[in-house]
């Protein structure tokens, strides 16, 4: 099967579509009889005869039938492969894992829009531990957590507060902050692939319990429904404002340092300019 090559798809597809041998070859610019030893190559590969030849058509066999659906996929797909990668600098894929830039996401999108029209920019949202980086789904991404993956190289881009998310008839509500001890006691909800907090932000002797969720949307279900309180970015208050749940400053907690993670060995293009957008959005506020 290694033997198979594009050449000779191209040649079965073409031979099918343009109905003779004849006008496969004006359609794929060769001779007749390289169109001709392509097939006979290709079908000698798989072992199988793919055509059916007399003097007046020539139609698939059952198994060319089968072989040419899948050659037009691979076919496809290599086409989708080299338009990938001849547009890779001019579209900018960026990754989050939960609330993209928080207030800042619209502006930047406008900002880039503007300030760059020859990049296609795309925000995409990826519930992974590097946002979509370490699987290729991203060219940047943005992370509220260290990576610890070598491969990745970050840089602060700017800070943002620590909000307790809580349900709307929770008494701490009523206030217009809490504090970490205020929390003790508590169902903690966490995301531990990309969540911003850990039991480890309390002292050891006040630490709360802690139940696991796996999106945003189940975390905020699960604390609108009053079973348990999470402490997150304030970027994630501004994407996500959802009934029922209200977000409250938590005043003695660190703030979250939000991150731009990029391949060490292979960084995108537009990198500086995306990490100059970003720290001046954030040193505006």
């Amino acid at each position: 099967m290694d033997d198979v090559e594009l050449r000779q798809l191209r040649c079965l597809v073409a031979i099918v579509d343009e109905g003779s041998f004849t006008d496969a070859a004006i359609a794929l610019g060769v001779s007749q009889a390289t169109v001709s030893r392509t097939l006979a190559g290709l079908e000698r590969t798989l072992g199988v005869r793919l055509l059916r030849r007399t003097s007046r058509e020539v139609t698939p066999t059952a198994t060319g039938l089968r072989v040419v659906a899948r050659a037009r996929r691979v076919l496809a797909d290599v086409a989708d492969l080299v338009q990938e990668a001849a547009c890779g600098h001019s579209r900018l894929r960026i990754g989050y894992a939960w609330s993209a830039v928080g207030r800042h996401t619209v502006a930047f999108q406008r900002r880039w829009t503007t300030e760059h029209p020859g990049s296609d920019l795309h925000l995409v949202r990826v519930n992974t531990p590097s946002a979509g980086l370490g699987e290729g789904t991203c060219d940047l991404a943005v992370v509220r957590r260290p990576l610890q993956d070598r491969r990745f190289d970050t840089a602060i881009v700017g800070l943002e507060r620590r909000l307790c998310a809580m349900a709307a008839d929770d008494p701490l509500a009523r206030r217009r902050f809490v504090r970490l001890a205020d929390l003790t006691g508590r169902i903690l909800l966490v995301d531990r692939r990309t969540g911003t907090t850990t039991p480890e932000l309390w002292p050891p002797a006040s630490r709360p319990t802690v139940e696991e969720t796996h999106d945003v949307d189940d975390w905020l279900t699960v604390i609108a429904a009053g079973h348990g309180i999470g402490v997150t970015a304030e970027a994630t208050a501004h994407q996500y404002p959802r009934p029922g749940v209200v977000y409250r400053p938590v005043r003695d907690a660190e703030p979250v340092a939000v991150r731009l993670a990029w391949w060490r060995d292979d960084p995108h293009p537009a990198l500086q300019a995306v990490l100059e957008l970003l720290s001046e959005l954030y040193r505006a506020v």
